[in-house]
């Protein structure tokens, strides 16, 4: 099974691919990932990545699409992948397709995790994790049994995102609609894309998300 996870930050695309990935046996590619390790092993793609990343120049698509390419010729992809981050644009959903077709592979679904931006700024800003072992917690709906001590470790020390501001978070939200407004009529055209609501609890997404790769 091979999807896209669409959705602006906090919408709770990382966790849903966690659970495809325990649960399918999926493997999550993100584009910020998959730029570092390439860089990282130094391969003829990752070398031309940094180049173009340390000119502070965007990776064009040509390159991202190789490295997805790159990436999907590795044994741990046969079960399946999700795409995180990528595609962005209408002409690199287009490429992502060709060179899909050119490997004898397909996307199986595009799965919009569809948010109400007020609910979701208000999300996001009241998140936080215990410093020591990283459990998540939110100021309202998730607070630590006994305030102020993390139910996990015992810690009593807690940290904020620095960019989880309200401006921020809008910011964020504005720029993902821009982004990715043209590529839901494209997907939706040829059929595969699927919506669920992204501001249900994390259990009900995750039955959502199920029900529709069956």
């Amino acid at each position: 099974m091979n999807i896209i996870l669409l959705g602006p930050p906090g919408a709770g695309k990382g966790t849903q691919a966690k659970r495809l990935e325990t649960g399918r046996g999926m493997i999550q590619l993100s584009t910020g990932d998959m730029l570092r390790a390439a860089v990282a092993a130094g391969t003829e793609l990752g070398q031309k990545a940094k180049e173009v990343m340390d000119a502070g120049q965007l990776v064009s698509d040509d390159l991202m699409i190789g490295l997805i390419s790159e990436r999907l010729d590795q044994d741990d992809t046969k079960g399946g992948f999700i795409l995180d981050g990528f595609p962005r644009t209408t002409a690199q959903a287009e490429a992502l397709d060709v060179m899909l077709e050119s490997k004898g592979l397909a996307l199986d679904y595009v799965i919009e995790l569809r948010v109400d931006d007020a609910a979701l700024v208000a999300r996001v800003v009241g998140r936080y994790t215990c410093a020591k072992c990283g459990q998540g917690y939110h100021d309202e709906f998730q607070k630590p049994a006994k305030e102020g001590v993390c139910d996990v470790c015992g810690s009593t020390e807690f940290k904020r995102r620095a960019d989880d501001t309200a401006e921020t978070v809008t910011s964020r939200l504005e720029a993902y609609h821009k982004q990715t407004a043209p590529i839901i009529p494209y997907y939706e055209k040829v059929g595969k894309l699927k919506t669920v609501d992204g501001m249900a609890e994390i259990d009900q997404v995750t039955r959502e998300i199920e029900a529709i790769l069956g």
